[in-house]
């Protein structure tokens, strides 16, 4: 073929290329799942030693909701939501265009306390316009009000310490909710993996009867495959850390009727969400 006929050959293929549509809009093709985002993009801010909370998020994403996540350098809870490192996960985050923003990371708010644990939200916030940001623990509250729980047992991850399970105890409490009991699994050990089993255990037999709901602590703690299991032992709601989180992000796109088999939370009426603020 000579350079003129090569021309005017790949000049009628240009203009036959199809434009303005990525796929035929009828092949008669299936399409495999994909993990595309054409619901909702969620993104995710997590201390960069933790798998968890991704992890945990996929396995109750449903279909047309995906997962991004901006790991946040971090040597303790001070440094992880000190600037310019979050801030800095904030703006890649955006760069994605999710649709919410996931802070999952509970020592965090734990150690800041609520009304500080606040104002770093407020900061994040204005660096991701239009998208909003939520926090694990603040999430968790308005869950426990969702549920009607006043009474709450608090279960935290086994490298807790003991200073950190009492953090735990005067976070909630701040948010008027009456702590009847609140333990570390154990033994204590460094961070790991927890399998659901001695995560159903432990909660099984240390949660009083007095307590109207479970909030199982931790980003890092991997709970969410125990909650259906604990719920129909203990004949009450069962919240976990990256379960509420979850749910917080779905119900600002209002897909939370989406999700089965998690738990309770997932079931309670989105238009009741907003009418808690002044509870309890």
């Amino acid at each position: 073929m000579d350079r003129r006929c090569f021309i005017a050959f790949t000049g009628i293929a240009a203009t036959a290329a199809p434009t303005g549509r990525a796929y035929p809009s009828d092949t008669g093709v299936r399409w495999r799942p994909d993990g595309v985002g054409s619901l909702a993009r969620i993104g995710i801010l997590t201390p960069d030693f933790d798998p968890v909370p991704e992890s945990e998020f996929w396995a109750m994403a449903p279909h047309g909701v995906s997962i991004h996540v901006a790991r946040v350098p971090r040597k303790g809870a001070e440094a992880y939501y000190a600037a310019p490192n979050i801030d800095e996960a904030v703006e890649q985050l955006v760069a994605v265009a999710p649709r919410v923003i996931v802070s999952a990371y509970t020592s965090s708010s734990y150690v800041l306390g609520a009304d500080a644990d606040d104002q770093l939200r407020l900061r994040l916030q204005n660096r991701a316009p239009g998208i909003p940001v939520i926090f694990t623990c603040q999430i968790a509250s308005e869950a426990l009000r969702i549920m009607n729980i006043r009474r709450v047992a608090l279960v935290h991850p086994p490298w807790f310490t003991e200073e950190m399970n009492v953090k735990g105890q005067d976070y909630f409490r701040s948010h008027g909710f009456e702590v009847v009991h609140s333990s570390r699994i154990s033994p204590s050990r460094s961070f790991t993996e927890v399998s659901p089993q001695e995560v159903y255990e432990w909660a099984s037999m240390n949660v009083p009867r007095t307590a109207q709901g479970v909030f199982i602590a931790g980003n890092g703690l991997r709970a969410v495959g125990a909650i259906d299991a604990l719920e129909k032992i203990l004949h009450r709601p069962v919240l976990t850390a990256n379960q509420v989180a979850f749910w917080g992000a779905l119900r600002n796109v209002r897909l939370t009727s989406k999700v089965a088999r998690y738990g309770k939370i997932f079931a309670a009426r989105v238009a009741e969400i907003g009418d808690s603020a002044s509870a309890p």
